[in-house]
């Protein structure tokens, strides 16, 4: 669908992959099948030599992340994605709208046709594509970076000390 509007557009897919994950496979064998011969589409696993500096090399040379799983914990690669300054669009489920603030450091979709829809809007637009971007590091600095949840421990121990002061 992006391919329509945005001709000279590239997707990479990185998997990661364990050996014993018969589904996993399938869904990778799959993937590749329908990816056919198609030149700009690459497929890409920790099993053929993508590891995490390959990986980051990725994230900080795309335009855009994708992440649309069908289920989702809290998954590193948006909150890394949005640190690196990258828009992401992302599926609006599981623990994906605590790492996406929708409309401000990406976008949270439904289906796949929303999901192009906001990709070829971000690569056509960069002014806003990268005032996503900027707005996803500061959203992660502010919410997911460890001098945070250091200050809220601090807060947290000093407010356990004033308690145990006005106990004496």
């Amino acid at each position: 669908i992006v391919k329509r509007e945005v001709k000279d557009i590239q997707l990479v897919l990185i998997a990661s992959m364990a050996n014993d994950d018969p589904e996993g496979w399938e869904y990778y064998e799959k993937t590749a099948r329908h990816a056919g011969e198609d030149y700009d589409i690459h497929l890409l696993s920790n099993l053929n030599g993508i590891g995490n500096l390959e990986v980051n090399a990725f994230q900080r040379a795309s335009d855009v992340i994708i992440q649309k799983s069908l289920r989702e914990g809290f998954g590193l690669v948006i909150t890394e994605a949005l640190w690196k300054g990258k828009p992401v669009v992302a599926a609006n489920v599981g623990g994906i709208p605590l790492q996406v603030d929708n409309r401000r450091t990406g976008y949270l979709v439904g289906d796949i046709s929303e999901c192009a829809e906001r990709v070829i809007h971000l690569l056509k637009d960069s002014e806003i594509a990268n005032k996503m971007g900027a707005s996803g590091k500061e959203y992660v600095r502010k919410n997911f970076l460890i001098t945070r949840l250091l200050k809220d421990y601090l807060n947290l121990f000093n407010s356990f000390q004033n308690k145990y002061r006005k106990s004496k």
